[in-house]
């Protein structure tokens, strides 16, 4: 392969926020330190505003001076003409690759137009895949997924969980596989003792994280449920959930309510931004995610580059991001007393030393070469 190709990413970028973004661009720059020219391309409508559930689809930081690449927003999600107007740029620009960032169906027609209109001008397409389904199935999914995947040259995916997905949609294209690389986006550590004081956070209080989005699919509700027995046998425990809600967040408020923990549980319900996420891991003892399903999360890596310990769900490919007794431990889904008992026993058996050090260990093969040497293997 060329180590200096003209190559194209497609997905969101800065202005848009989320682990989507952040991938895109890391990826970029990782891809310039090799040698390629890259640039990029991304929405000037992502989502229509009816269908988006949060606040806003922007970041509310203003763009760091030092960005590898500075997106040109053209494709609008639901205006075909805005997709060939990209290809043509696409065109002039005369890339040799364009790399989509794909992770749902919604923007399967648009991108597998895309592919087919450039593929049909001599220029390939490969997909980096975070998800090939949606975690809230629908109607059409199976049929968007493959209109996109058959128009693409190649994949690289994150997770066995979204491998055997495309086996499902009887993708045949060439795949490569790179575990989700550790962000290094976030800044430096912060200091424990200062990071609890900022965010009014008792000094000796042992302290669970549930970070990112709120989505029914991410099991806040058996978190909650588990909470209770946690609660009392350690009855100075604080949950902090820092992310911006999703749905709706007076069930719950009711669920704290009905189980009496209103003392033990805090709601941060708004988009954390990246200069501010450093201290909600470095004042966490560990990070909870207890997820009904999943192909990967990028929550786990978040928390790696901080060196905290996670305990999850075994669904998706998590569990092949935390490993058990290691760097974390594992659970079954939906059942907020097995939670419960792993919760209690890192508290209980003292076992946050020991798993940091796993994680120290584990994130070593996590990092950003793999996914790049994945990326140019397929292009």
């Amino acid at each position: 392969m060329d180590t200096d190709q003209r190559i194209v990413i497609i997905g969101p970028m800065y202005p848009y926020r989320g682990g989507i973004a952040h991938l895109s661009e890391t990826l970029a720059a990782g891809l310039l330190r090799r040698g390629h020219q890259v640039r990029a391309i991304t929405f000037t409508r992502q989502y229509p505003e009816f269908l988006f559930p949060g606040r806003t689809q922007y970041e509310t930081e203003v763009a760091p001076s030092d960005r590898a690449v500075e997106a040109e927003r053209i494709i609008d999600s639901i205006h075909p003409f805005s997709w060939w107007k990209a290809v043509r740029r696409i065109q002039e620009l005369e890339a040799d690759v364009v790399i989509f960032r794909y992770w749902m169906p919604f923007f399967a027609p648009a991108f597998g137009t895309m592919a087919r209109r450039l593929a049909r001008s001599g220029i390939p397409s490969v997909a980096v895949v975070d998800n090939a389904f949606p975690h809230e199935r629908r109607p059409g999914d199976v049929a968007l997924g493959r209109y996109f995947f058959k128009a693409v040259h190649g994949c690289v995916v994150m997770s066995s969980s979204v491998e055997k997905d495309l086996d499902h949609l009887n993708v045949s294209c060439p795949r490569a596989f790179a575990p989700h690389p550790i962000y290094d986006i976030f800044g430096e550590a912060a200091n424990p003792t200062q990071a609890r004081s900022k965010l009014q956070i008792d000094q000796d209080a042992p302290v669970i994280l549930f970070f990112g989005f709120v989505r029914r699919y991410k099991g806040l509700q058996i978190l909650l449920d588990s909470m209770q027995e946690v609660r009392d046998r350690i009855p100075d425990i604080c949950l902090i959930v820092a992310g911006e809600f999703y749905e709706d967040e007076a069930s719950y408020r009711d669920t704290i309510a009905s189980l009496e923990l209103t003392g033990q549980v805090r709601f941060i319900n708004e988009y954390i931004p990246k200069k501010e996420v450093a201290d909600y891991f470095a004042a966490a003892n560990v990070v909870v995610q207890p997820y009904l399903s999943a192909t990967q999360s990028g929550v786990a890596q978040v928390a790696y580059q901080f060196d905290t310990p996670v305990i999850t769900t075994d669904v998706g490919g998590l569990a092949e991001v935390v490993l058990h007794e290691e760097s974390g431990l594992i659970v079954p889904p939906n059942d907020p007393s097995a939670l419960a008992r792993a919760i209690l026993r890192y508290f209980e058996e003292g076992m946050q030393d020991d798993l940091v050090r796993g994680v120290q260990r584990h994130k070593q093969s996590l990092g950003w070469d793999r996914l790049l040497d994945a990326v140019e293997s397929i292009m």
